[in-house]
């Protein structure tokens, strides 16, 4: 997840400046702004929005890697001065609307309008509280932790990266209940300030001009909000079949393990028994299923560990990859400055995310990196992110920023897909590529991660923008979220759920605010990405099995894109890729098509659905 994201620009903002006319002895009327004018604002603007994001940054890190009373002072205090700055630079913004202006300077006009996920109200007192609680929020998120007082973790305390290894090796149900519940407990004080943090950040959508804060959010895909949302649905019935399927063989697997009066046959799946806190990633159930070539597979996890690589190391073999590309290696502040593991001494926010400081070359990973599978590939996908930076550093301040949040997190994640056999081999992490009989295994294991997560991408926001439009009251929290979950998701709360749980907020995007369909939108772009780079290099075989490493026509094209940052809309970048202006699930479906027709072979006569 990259930290420092700008919005894209989907619509414009319909706020008219009205000017009464002159009266007799009265005040001039406020004269026509010229083009001229314009430009000069933006440009000053930029400047000024560049100084206050170079000082929030840098608190926001003080306080994401050494969180205290102070640190979240400090960074609420900073980000208030942004909210404010883009608050009254937003309203004075509106002078020129109606104005004739060349695409890129109205282009960074809408931009500027749409460049916070949670505007300030015009009220000094509300923007400070606004800041406030927003700091506290993600500073509880990254304080959270479960202590068990019996069975194996008893005496230790659980932060994120703990309670995730806990429950992805954790077989015992009642062991893996304890922990879903206890992971849990320190939401619930969230509840009243989150309502609150909803109220003053729609006041702050409403006074620039939206609807709400989930319009706000919905305009940020150069499409208005109701086209967004036809097309997340659009995309999501092309992916539905496939993971219908893979829903119905989970479940099917699990009852075998755990039988029928914990896993019911033909209902939802308890979300405590899929390998993960929030059971949008069910990689770690996969040694529980029955598939061919299993032991075909590749588990990195020992691989690692048994060559003794550390987490530093783990992060040069990402940086690896892109140099491999052309890309010129990470700055050497990156090494100095990142935090790649857990510091003993104190509290940090342990997910991982990439962070662009100075909107320069000051870019850091902040991960608290554990030696195995999974954490390689999130390194890689965290990359993505930093050399998406670095490589759109030149552009103007209010471009530097993806085409859109979901090409953001699909860089990195289409580097991920190239991480095959035949690249492990290559830098000598796998002495010998596996046989074709494992290639069922080895897309089963991906679709636990992929496909598995494709609802889940949706429900965050589907009831957040809800809760945003008051559709949902703060009386209804958590019972509307797990509705939701249980319709898109077919996952289910393990037991009984009250209003005086806010499960949403054990969630790090609920507590830190950051829109989630960008995630969504990544899982199809990148490999929609993934073909359109191995087509570009001449490759013809499966498409799970290419790899652009190494490749400096790959790299060559996927730079030139990088490079635009956001000074096209989207559909403009995606074609500078691949020859493309639409999102389109077809290259996902393609990679796993021999998965598909497996599935559909072991569900027959199984019910499909809850």
């Amino acid at each position: 997840m990259s930290r420092r994201t700008l919005s894209v620009l989907v619509c414009a903002i319909i706020a008219t400046q009205i000017f009464p006319a002159a009266r007799a002895q009265g005040p001039a009327a406020t004269p026509t702004p010229t083009v001229q004018e314009a430009e000069q604002f933006i440009k000053n603007a930029e400047a000024r929005l560049d100084k206050l994001s170079l000082e929030s940054s840098r608190a926001a890190w003080v306080q994401a890697t050494y969180i205290t009373e102070d640190t979240e002072a400090l960074s609420a205090a900073a980000n208030e001065q942004v909210l404010a700055a883009v608050t009254e630079l937003a309203n004075e913004a509106k002078r020129y609307d109606g104005l004739q202006l060349p695409p890129k300077l109205q282009r960074k006009f809408m931009l500027l309008k749409l460049s916070l996920f949670a505007p300030a109200a015009k009220d000094p007192k509300e923007r400070a509280e606004l800041a406030e609680l927003g700091t506290w929020l993600e500073g509880t998120y990254g304080k959270g932790k479960y202590c068990p007082q019996s069975g194996p973790f008893a005496g230790k305390c659980l932060g994120q990266s703990e309670m995730e290894e806990a429950m992805a090796t954790t077989r015992d149900p009642a062991v893996l209940l304890d922990l879903w519940v206890g992971w849990r407990k320190f939401s619930p004080a969230m509840r009243p300030r989150y309502a609150r943090f909803v109220q003053l950040a729609n006041k702050g959508a409403k006074e620039m001009g939206f609807d709400d804060l989930g319009a706000l959010w919905r305009s940020n895909y150069d499409m208005s909000p109701q086209e967004y949302g036809a097309e997340l649905e659009r995309l999501w019935q092309q992916l539905r079949p496939l993971y219908l399927s893979l829903h119905a063989y989970v479940r099917a697997q699990l009852v075998k393990k755990y039988g029928p009066n914990v896993v019911p046959p033909d209902g939802p799946i308890p979300a405590h028994l899929l390998g993960n806190i929030w059971a949008q990633d069910w990689t770690h159930v996969y040694d529980l299923l029955d598939v061919p070539g299993k032991t075909e597979g590749v588990d990195l996890t020992p691989i690692l560990r048994e060559k003794k690589v550390d987490a530093r190391e783990m992060v040069r073999y990402g940086e690896r990859f892109f140099t491999s590309l052309g890309f010129e290696p990470l700055p050497q502040t990156f090494w100095e400055r990142s935090l790649f593991t857990k510091p003993r001494d104190r509290e940090v926010v342990c997910h991982a995310s990439a962070w662009d400081i100075d909107n320069q070359q000051d870019v850091r990973l902040k991960m608290c990196i554990q030696v195995r599978d999974e954490d390689f590939r999130t390194i890689h996908h965290e990359l993505g992110h930093n050399f998406y930076q670095l490589a759109y550093r030149h552009q103007p301040l209010l471009f530097k920023n993806g085409a859109n949040d979901g090409f953001h997190e699909a860089v990195g994640d289409t580097i991920a897909l190239s991480i095959t056999p035949e690249y492990l081999r290559k830098v000598g992490l796998l002495e010998k590529e596996p046989s074709a009989e494992g290639d069922v295994a080895f897309l089963l294991k991906n679709a636990l991660d992929k496909i598995a997560f494709l609802p889940f991408g949706l429900v965050i926001d589907e009831w957040r923008w809800q809760v945003f439009s008051g559709q949902i009251q703060p009386a209804d929290y958590n019972r509307t979220w797990w509705e939701t979950r249980t319709r898109l998701q077919g996952v289910a709360a393990p037991l009984g759920r009250t209003e005086k749980d806010f499960d949403p907020g054990a969630k790090f995007h609920v507590a830190g605010n950051v829109p989630y369909t960008r995630y969504f939108l990544a899982t199809i772009l990148q490999f929609q990405f993934q073909r359109g780079l191995c087509k570009a290099i001449g490759y013809s075989g499966p498409l799970y099995r290419c790899s652009i490493y190494g490749n400096k026509e790959a790299g060559a094209r996927l730079k030139k894109m990088l490079e635009m940052g956001q000074s096209r809309p989207w559909p403009e970048a995606l074609y500078v890729l691949m020859g493309e202006r639409q999102m389109d699930a077809s290259a996902l479906l393609e990679y796993f098509a021999p998965l598909q027709k497996w599935l559909d072979e072991q569900n027959k006569g199984k019910p499909i659905g809850w």
